[in-house]
């Protein structure tokens, strides 16, 4: 047997639902033969990719290494049949947040300028690695503590600059009349944390001084009214103040917190034509700051 593209796309579905029956109904196929196509998968490549049981399903290590590569081969293949795209293949960016701070508008409009023949097209898509690892996008604008692809392998990430973290705070509440907060000072508050795509945790305070309560949400706008209704706390990045104002609410900066690192990321396998024209051009912005 040889692999076959409906081979990867029933994987692919079975990964991003977490679940046989989800992905046969999203395939229109029935839960036998998306088992037989998973099984047959998997006895030619030699690995066990999911890990299933009777109300359990996950990825193993080798499923989700492979998941990065099928999707990039997938997203290929659906490129080149597409039509509409001859002559000039878009360039995508994904972010989840933020996009490249200050340097996003100087971004797109020297892109613009110096590369007509690949436009570049900035996605914003609430998950951890920007649609990087689904291959939606090319490219993903990505912030952390550290540099990613720890849990996604395949992933090349350049650093581009480091920012400090911000409070968020209710436009009318009291800590919003200070001129600077601490972690301490936010640990005694409700803190609304981002799950999906945002990268604060309890962690974040040292010790075992983190805050007593959180309030779990899917994505910036959430993460942004949640706030201004006055249900909580965040901590940011000091991109978010110019990229995501809010008349309620207030950003103050957090001075004792660890600083974020932005990265460029894309995939090893089968980059874009133009990434490495993205690259430099990044870095040439972020170092003129």
């Amino acid at each position: 047997m040889s692999i076959e593209l409906r081979h990867l796309r029933c994987f692919l579905a079975i990964a991003e639902e977490s679940s046989m029956t989800r992905a046969a109904a999203r395939l229109h196929l029935t839960q036998p033969v998306v088992s037989r196509t998973l099984a047959a998968l998997e006895k030619q490549l030699g690995v066990r990719l999911v890990e299933r049981s009777t109300h359990h399903l996950a990825l193993t290590a080798e499923g989700r290494a492979f998941r990065t590569r099928a999707a990039a081969a997938v997203t290929a293949f659906d490129e080149a049949l597409d039509t509409g795209r001859l002559g000039h293949r878009p360039l995508r960016l994904g972010h989840a947040w933020s996009a490249f701070g200050p340097y996003t508008t100087p971004l797109l409009r020297r892109w613009q300028r110096e590369h007509p023949e690949a436009p570049l097209e900035l996605l914003r898509i609430d998950d951890r690695t920007a649609g990087l690892a689904r291959g939606e996008v090319d490219a993903a604008l990505l912030r952390g503590p550290g540099q990613p692809g720890a849990e996604t392998p395949g992933l090349v990430a350049e650093a581009l600059f480091t920012e400090a973290r911000t409070a968020a705070v209710p436009a009318d509440g009291p800590l919003a009349a200070r001129a600077s907060l601490t972690l301490a000072e936010l640990a005694s508050e409700t803190v609304v944390v981002n799950t999906v795509s945002g990268t604060t945790t309890p962690a974040l305070w040292p010790g075992r001084t983190g805050p007593t309560s959180t309030l779990t949400v899917g994505n910036t706008d959430d993460w942004l009214t949640a706030i201004a209704a006055g249900r909580g706390v965040g901590v940011t990045g000091t991109s978010t103040a110019a990229v995501h104002p809010h008349h309620g609410v207030a950003y103050r900066p957090l001075p004792d917190a660890p600083p974020l690192q932005l990265f460029l990321a894309w995939r090893a396998a089968a980059p874009h034509p133009a990434i490495h024209d993205l690259v430099a051009l990044a870095r040439e912005l972020a170092a003129g700051s």
